[in-house]
C-alpha cells in the first residue's frame, strides 16, 4: 500500500498538469479578450466625450444603452417602416436561407458534374470566369426589373452571389478524389453511380462544406447591402437610422450583424471539423 499511493498521487498529478495547460490558455484569452474589450469601451467613450472623432459620434454608454433596447424590445411592429430589430433580422435571415438553399441545390450537383467530367469542365468553365468577378450589387438594378418584387430581387441577389465558392470548392475537391479510391471501387465492380455516392462524394465532402461556409459569408454580407435598396430587413434598418441621423443605432445593427455572422461561421465551422478527414475532436 505504501507503493501504490505515491504512484496514484504522480499519475494524477501527470493528469492533472496535462490539463492545466488548454485551462489556462483559455482562462488567459479569456483575461485579455475582456481587458481588450473593456479598454476599447474607455477609449471610445472618453474620445466621443472629448470631440476627439467625427462631429456627432456617440460614446460607448449611448450606444450601449440602446443596444439593450433594442434587444429587449426586438419584436414591436408600428408598421412596415417601424419594425423591431428583431423582424428585420428574421427578414433577412429568411432571405438568406432561401437563396442560399437555392445555391446549394444548383452548386452542389453542377460541381461535381465539372469535378468529374472534363467535358463539363471545360463546358462550363467559361460561365464561372466571367460571372464570379461580377459584384452582386450590379445584378440588383437587373433583379429588380425582372422580378419587379423586392423579396424575390433579394432572394436572387442571395443565389448568384453565393453559388460560386460552393461550386468552385466542390469542383475542386471531387476533381483531387485520391485515384486509389476510385481505383478500388472500380475492381469491386461498382456502379458510376455508386461510386459517385459512395467514394466521391465522401471524400471530397470537406470541400464541399469549405464552400458551404464561405457561401454563407458572402451571403450574409450581400444581404445587408442589398435590403438599403430593397426595404425592410437588417440593411434597410441601418439606411432608415441614417435617414435619421442616428448613429447608435447603426452601431447597434452593425453589432447584431457581426454576431449573426459569427454564430453561422461557428455552425459551419463546427460541421467542417465534423467531416474533415484526420482530424481529431
Amino acid at each position: 500500500m505504501a507503493v501504490s499511493q505515491p504512484t496514484l498521487n504522480k499519475t494524477s498529478t501527470k493528469i492533472s498538469n496535462s490539463n492545466a495547460p488548454w485551462l489556462n490558455e483559455n482562462i488567459q484569452a479569456l483575461g485579455l479578450f475582456l481587458i481588450s474589450l473593456l479598454l476599447f469601451l474607455l477609449f471610445w467613450e472618453i474620445g466621443a466625450n472629448l470631440k476627439l472623432f467625427a462631429k456627432g459620434m456617440p460614446n460607448a454608454s449611448t450606444t450601449l444603452k440602446e443596444l439593450w433596447w433594442w434587444s429587449t424590445h426586438p419584436f414591436f411592429d408600428n408598421g412596415p417602416n417601424d419594425l423591431g430589430i428583431g423582424w428585420n433580422l428574421l427578414i433577412s435571415l429568411r432571405r438568406v436561407t432561401i437563396g442560399y438553399f437555392l445555391a446549394s441545390i444548383i452548386a452542389v450537383p453542377l460541381g461535381i458534374l465539372i469535378g468529374i467530367s472534363p467535358i463539363a469542365y471545360r463546358a462550363f468553365n467559361p460561365y464561372v470566369q466571367l460571372l464570379k468577378p461580377v459584384s452582386p450589387l450590379a445584378w440588383l438594378p437587373l433583379g429588380l426589373y425582372i422580378f419587379r418584387d423586392s423579396e424575390q430581387t433579394g432572394i436572387f441577389i442571395i443565389l448568384i452571389s453565393s453559388i460560386w465558392p460552393t461550386l468552385i470548392n466542390t469542383a475542386f475537391g471531387v476533381a483531387n478524389v485520391n485515384p486509389e479510391y476510385l481505383d478500388v471501387s472500380k475492381t469491386l465492380g461498382a456502379s458510376r453511380l455508386r461510386t459517385i455516392f459512395k467514394v466521391i462524394i465522401p471524400a471530397a465532402l470537406p470541400n464541399i462544406v469549405s464552400g458551404l461556409r464561405i457561401s454563407m459569408g458572402i451571403s450574409w454580407l450581400v444581404i445587408v447591402a442589398a435590403e438599403m435598396l430593397l426595404g425592410t430587413g437588417l440593411g434597410y434598418f441601418i439606411w432608415n437610422e441614417w435617414n435619421n441621423l442616428y448613429i447608435p443605432n447603426i452601431l447597434v445593427a452593425i453589432f447584431i450583424i457581426g454576431l449573426v455572422g459569427l454564430i453561422l461561421d461557428n455552425i459551419f465551422g463546427a460541421l467542417e471539423k465534423f467531416v474533415a478527414f484526420g482530424r481529431k475532436a
